[in-house]
């Protein structure tokens, strides 16, 4: 299991300080767990969120003991792209949680490859709920079974592991094949034949709008 081994901080520390030291500063807080914030080595941080993302445990090594937790959300600097900040969920021994479980797309679709259409991932996540230890880091969708334009995948397809429950609903379309829209070509109009119905409709009207000659007597 990873492990993080994190120091507890005063609220009142300046976070740029602490960033500048190599730290990233963070807060842990749970059901049962009162807010507490802390810090953590940013190149340990760093090896731990690639590796277990939102969805796996991470043990965390406080000063009060081990914990096991989540990392709930990481805010980023919009410009250098680097964690800023973190938020770690503590999990409740025998208790099930609710987590986003990423997916990753393999193999080759026939429907792509060989008539031309576009695959649309319109999920990129699923919504499980499952005890801490029973958590999977993620699941692979076989894109190969996507062999013909009018073919989808959906949530219910994905096989959960034992322990696992789906949240998302299993008729949600994870992916699916786009098919462009072909471009109807008009006939050009008329023009002639246009006028030629316009100026005999002129001439129709003028007629039966004259008014009869008086006969001399």
């Amino acid at each position: 299991m990873l492990t993080l081994k994190g120091e507890e901080r005063s609220a009142k520390s300046k976070l740029a300080s602490v960033r500048e030291e190599g730290f990233i500063p963070a807060v842990y807080y749970g059901h049962k767990e009162k807010a507490t914030p802390c810090v953590f080595s940013m190149k340990e941080f760093m090896k731990v969120w690639n590796e277990a993302g939102e969805s796996t445990v991470v043990v965390l090594e406080m000063p009060k003991g081990k914990m096991n937790a989540l990392i709930h959300e990481v805010q980023v600097d919009p410009v250098k792209g680097v964690p800023i900040h973190a938020d770690f969920y503590v999990l409740e021994k025998g208790h099930q949680v609710e987590v986003a479980v990423p997916l990753e797309f393999v193999g080759v679709s026939a429907a792509v490859k060989d008539l031309a259409g576009t695959l649309v991932k319109v999920l990129h996540e699923v919504e499980v709920k499952a005890l801490p230890e029973d958590l999977p880091h993620g699941f692979k969708i076989d894109i190969s079974t996507l062999d013909t334009l009018d073919s989808q995948i959906l949530a219910g397809s994905i096989v959960m592991p034992k322990g696992v429950t789906l949240v998302t609903g299993a008729d949600e379309v994870i992916a699916a094949i786009s098919v462009a829209a072909e471009e109807v070509e008009e006939a050009p109009a008329d023009i002639a034949s246009i006028e030629v119905e316009k100026k005999g409709k002129q001439a129709t009207e003028g007629a039966e709008g004259e008014e009869p000659v008086a006969e001399k007597k």
